[in-house]
């Protein structure tokens, strides 16, 4: 039964206004507490290889490092007394080389600081090709 006549109901409906400046104000919220942070990359360039022989055939210089700091140069003793006296070692096994191969070998227990004293050694004489050696695990 309809009471009412004549009066016709109002249809609901939706307020996208206000549903805009919701979702406007969740949008700015949202930007504003992204950090945009991005992620650093190590830039390598490799060096290339070739299978081509140089002419001039180098001795490396070996650098030995025991568990117990003691230092070998080709194999012979040096008593290490500091970074200018390990330096003039490398020169004086170097000779008439004027940029030689350093081969660093050292000890798996051997501190960390020794083997940092070779390489600062032989930047301070100049050499700044050093490589290291390992061996391969055994299975």
């Amino acid at each position: 039964m309809n009471f009412q006549r004549g009066q016709t109901r109002d249809e609901p409906e939706i307020n996208l206004i206000a549903l805009i400046d919701v979702l406007l104000v969740i949008l700015i919220f949202l930007m504003v507490t992204t950090s945009y942070a991005k992620f650093s990359e190590l830039k390598i360039n490799l060096p290339e290889a070739g299978g081509e022989q140089t002419a001039e055939q180098v001795d490396p210089i070996q650098i030995s490092v025991d568990a117990s700091e003691h230092y070998a140069i080709n194999n012979q003793g040096v008593t290490y007394t500091g970074i200018e006296t390990m330096a003039a070692e490398i020169k004086s096994a170097a000779g008439s080389q004027t940029d030689p191969n350093i081969i660093i070998s050292a000890d798996a227990k051997a501190p960390h600081q020794s083997v940092i004293n070779v390489m600062e050694a032989a930047r301070q004489a100049g050499f700044g090709r050093i490589t290291f050696t390992t061996q391969s695990q055994s299975k």
